[in-house]
């Protein structure tokens, strides 16, 4: 009779723990009531603390979204920074349920790696940085240069090939962080700095003296930058997706965070009315209410809102639209419906 207690014992742990393990990633973030979104270690526009040690910039609006969407307040973010050698980890382990940190897209992440890419919220390329003095006005005169370069990165392979390709030889100057290229290449220790162009432009604006340092024209690759999840929840990503087409979809609708709760009850366009939660229910088919995407464009403003305020011509990173404009102004920017 004990033994048969015993198993029974066995049988029930087995079930709890069962049950714990197959929990979502939704159920586990609304639970917790914050959400863990991996970001830079400090990357100005994209994701860095302000003078008060709060995360501000273009990737953090993502955090800040989702939070909003999935738990009412877009405060309700841990923000845990990482770096490119140990984001990964930190997402596939589930010490982060959200990676939103300038992270390429590529066919061995999405496989080898088991990430699943949401989307695309800034199309970029790998670019150069060297000093004026340098007299250097083109990548293809670094033959011999010494180059610092994240680790873990697409940037190493796109290196040595495209030096490779134009018989140019140059050595490697490994660093772990942004701010370590930068103190690298600020200290001399390599001719070059290369990473995407938009780290470029960021890292340059901290300078002090950012007039003397300028990006090269070449772009050596396509570095479709987006969030991920964890691969295998597909309800999770399918949050995170959607929560990143909503804000896409409101610039296009000429949704802003000052005339949102306007829209939500005035406007006649169908897609506008799904969308904010006027008509229909789309929310309950991941698991969140009708209002889901209000929040998340009010968090922080639509996708352009968003661009402008934190990397975009007006700010210290400067950076056009470009690749990242709406398909309507000729941009790579497109969402599918929401119906």
């Amino acid at each position: 009779m004990k033994k048969t207690v015993f198993l029974g014992t066995l049988a029930a742990t087995a079930l709890i723990a069962g049950a714990a393990a197959a929990q979502t990633t939704l159920e586990t973030v609304k639970a917790r009531g914050e959400l863990n979104c991996g970001v830079n270690t400090g990357l100005v526009g994209f994701a860095a603390p302000d003078a008060n040690g709060n995360w501000q910039g273009f990737d953090v609006a993502i955090c800040k979204a989702v939070a909003a969407a999935v738990l009412g307040d877009a405060s309700k973010v841990v923000y845990i920074p990482t770096t490119s050698s140990d984001r990964f980890e930190q997402l596939t382990s589930g010490k982060i349920d959200l990676l939103s940190r300038n992270t390429t897209w590529t066919f061995s992440r999405d496989n080898d790696l088991k990430m699943d890419f949401v989307g695309v919220n800034y199309y970029d390329g790998q670019g150069f940085m060297v000093r004026k003095d340098l007299g250097v006005s083109s990548a293809k005169e670094l033959d011999g240069a010494t180059v610092c370069i994240q680790t873990g990165t697409t940037t190493e392979l796109n290196l040595a090939d495209y030096f490779k390709a134009n018989n140019m030889s140059y050595t490697a100057v490994p660093v772990e962080t942004n701010a370590e290229g930068e103190q690298q290449y600020i200290a001399g220790a390599c001719d070059a700095y290369t990473t995407d162009a938009s780290g470029l432009a960021a890292t340059r604006a901290a300078f002090a003296d950012s007039e003397n340092h300028i990006i090269l024209p070449e772009i050596i690759s396509k570095e479709p930058l987006g969030p991920s999840v964890r691969h295998g929840d597909s309800q999770w990503g399918d949050v995170v997706r959607w929560t990143l087409n909503a804000l896409i979809a409101a610039e296009e609708f000429g949704i802003t965070s000052a005339n949102i709760d306007e829209l939500a009850t005035s406007s006649q366009n169908p897609e506008v009315q799904r969308l904010l939660g006027s008509s229909d229910d789309l929310g309950a088919m991941m698991g969140l209410d009708k209002e889901w995407a209000k929040r998340a464009i009010k968090a922080s403003g639509n996708y352009g809102e968003i661009f402008e305020a934190t990397i975009g011509s007006a700010t210290p990173i400067g950076l056009a639209r470009g690749l990242n404009a709406q398909w309507t102004q000729g941009g790579l920017l497109y969402t599918p419906p929401f119906r």
